[in-house]
C-alpha cells in the first residue's frame, strides 16, 4: 500500500540518525546504510539519500538552513550558553531532589511543597517548578492552604504526627495495616483508609520488595478519562479499525534504561507505528503514533479506535488533541489492569524474547533502535504469527484487501 508523500519531519531524523549508526557499524563508506534503512523504515532509498545529503550540507528535516553570518553565529552562541546554563542549574535541581526524596514512589504534594520551600531562595520557584515537571499554580495553592488550614487539614496534620512517630518507632518498617492497628492499640481513633491515604500523601511506606525494573506507566490525575471501548476483546473486522499502544523499558549498560513505544493493528497484529528515546517523555508515545498514522495514511477510515492504559503519557493533552485531529476515538484501561491491554503487553513481552533478551548487554539507545527497526521490519514482513494463521501480518491484511477474511473465534 502507498503511504502518503509528505514525510514526518521525526521521520527524516529517525532515516538520517539510523544511517549515521550503520556508517559507524560497517566502517569507512557505510556502503548499504542507505540501502538498508529505506528498507526497514519503508521508505523509497533515494529518498533517503536526499535526506542525507541536507545533512551534510547542515540543512535541517524541517527545511530550515544553519545560520552563516558572524551576527547569526554570535547569536546562537548566546543562545546555546543560556542554554547550556539552564540545563545545568535543572541538573542542580535534580540533584538536590534526588538527595531531598532519596528512592521510593513518586513525591507527594505536600513533599513537593516542602522541597520547594527549602530551595527556592537558591534556584526560583518557576525553575525548580519547570525541572521537577510541577506546575507553579500547585505549589502557590499548596501555600494558601497552609495560610488557611480547613479543619478537616488541621486534623489530618495531627493524624500525620501520629502515623509519623508510629512509623518512625517501628524503623520505617510499618505498612499501613500495623501503623493503623498500632494506632488502634494506643487508643487513637483513626479511620484505615485516613491512614492509608496520608501515608500515601506523605511518602510514607513499609518495607517491599524491591523491583529490578523501572516504572513506565504514571497514571494520571485527570479524573475524567475516555472510557473502555475494548473491554479486552482484541478482535477487529479489518485493519485501522483498532490500535493499541502502549511502551516498555529496554536496560542498558552501567545501570541506564531507553524506552520502546509500539502501536499495533489488533486485525492483523501487525506493528504499524514505534519509536525508541532515553526518557519516557509523552514525544516518545507520540513519535509512534504519528509514524502509524503516516504508515497508514492512506488506508485510515472514521471508525478508528486507539486503545491505551492510564499512563500520563497517552492520557497527556497533546496526544488527545492529535487523535481527535485524526478522527480517531479514544479508549482507555482500568487503572493498574494490565489484563485491559494484554494485547500490547504481549507485543512487550515478544519484543523482549526476541530481540533484547538475545544480547547480554546494550550499550546506547541508537543500538536498540537499529535494532528494534530491523525487528519490526521483519516481524510485518517475515515472521510467522500463529493469529494470522501462520502467516506475516502484513500478508494476513492482503487477504483483506482482495476479500474480507474472518477473525478467529477468540482473542489470542
Amino acid at each position: 500500500m502507498a503511504q502518503s508523500g509528505k514525510y514526518p519531519v521525526e521521520m527524516k531524523e529517525r532515516a538520517v540518525a539510523m544511517v549515521r549508526e550503520l556508517e559507524r557499524e560497517l566502517g569507512g563508506s557505510g556502503r548499504g546504510a542507505i540501502t538498508r534503512t529505506a528498507k526497514h523504515l519503508g521508505l523509497n532509498a533515494e529518498t533517503v539519500r536526499n535526506w542525507v545529503r541536507d545533512d551534510d550540507r547542515g540543512q535541517r528535516p524541517s527545511g530550515e538552513r544553519l545560520a552563516g553570518s558572524d551576527a547569526d553565529k554570535d547569536a546562537r552562541i548566546r543562545e546555546l550558553e543560556q542554554r547550556l546554563r539552564e540545563a545545568e542549574r535543572a541538573n542542580e535541581i535534580l540533584k538536590a531532589a534526588s538527595a531531598f526524596f532519596g528512592p521510593g514512589n513518586e513525591p507527594s504534594t505536600a513533599q513537593m511543597t516542602r522541597f520547594i520551600d527549602a530551595y527556592r531562595d537558591q534556584f526560583g520557584v518557576e525553575p525548580i517548578c519547570d525541572a521537577v515537571n510541577v506546575a507553579p499554580s500547585t505549589y502557590y495553592a499548596a501555600k494558601n492552604r497552609q495560610k488557611n488550614p480547613s479543619d478537616r487539614t488541621i486534623r489530618a496534620g495531627e493524624v500525620v504526627r501520629e502515623i509519623q512517630r508510629v512509623w518512625e518507632d517501628s524503623g520505617q518498617l510499618y505498612g499501613t495495616h500495623k501503623v493503623w492497628t498500632q494506632l488502634q492499640r494506643e487508643g487513637i481513633e483513626v479511620a484505615r483508609c485516613t491512614v492509608e491515604r496520608l501515608m500515601r500523601s506523605h511518602g510514607l511506606s513499609g518495607a517491599v520488595s524491591r523491583r529490578g525494573r523501572p516504572r513506565t506507566t504514571v497514571a494520571t490525575s485527570v479524573q475524567e478519562q475516555p472510557a473502555d471501548l475494548v473491554g479486552r476483546d482484541f478482535r477487529a473486522p479489518g485493519p485501522n479499525r483498532l490500535w493499541v499502544s502502549d511502551l516498555t523499558y529496554v536496560p542498558l549498560t552501567e545501570g541506564r534504561f531507553c524506552y520502546a513505544a509500539f502501536v499495533t493493528d489488533v486485525f492483523s497484529r501487525a506493528i504499524v507505528g514505534w519509536q525508541v528515546a532515553d526518557t519516557l517523555e509523552t514525544e516518545l508515545a507520540l513519535d509512534a503514533l504519528e509514524m502509524a498514522l503516516w504508515f497508514r495514511n492512506d488506508t485510515l477510515g472514521e471508525d478508528l479506535i486507539h486503545h491505551g492504559d492510564r499512563g500520563v503519557q497517552y492520557t497527556a493533552i497533546r496526544y488527545a488533541q492529535r487523535l481527535d485531529e485524526a478522527g480517531i476515538a479514544r479508549s482507555v484501561g482500568r487503572k493498574g489492569d494490565s489484563y485491559d491491554n494484554a494485547l500490547a503487553e504481549s507485543i512487550h513481552a515478544l519484543y523482549k524474547k526476541e530481540v533484547i533478551n538475545q544480547h547480554d548487554c546494550w550499550d546506547g539507545t541508537n543500538k536498540v533502535t537499529l535494532a528494534t527497526a530491523e525487528w519490526v521490519y521483519w516481524y510485518n514482513h517475515q515472521r510467522l504469527h500463529s493469529w494470522c494463521g501462520h502467516r506475516p501480518p502484513l500478508e494476513y491484511e492482503q487477504t483483506y484487501w482482495y476479500g474480507h477474511t474472518l477473525q478467529p473465534s477468540a482473542a489470542a
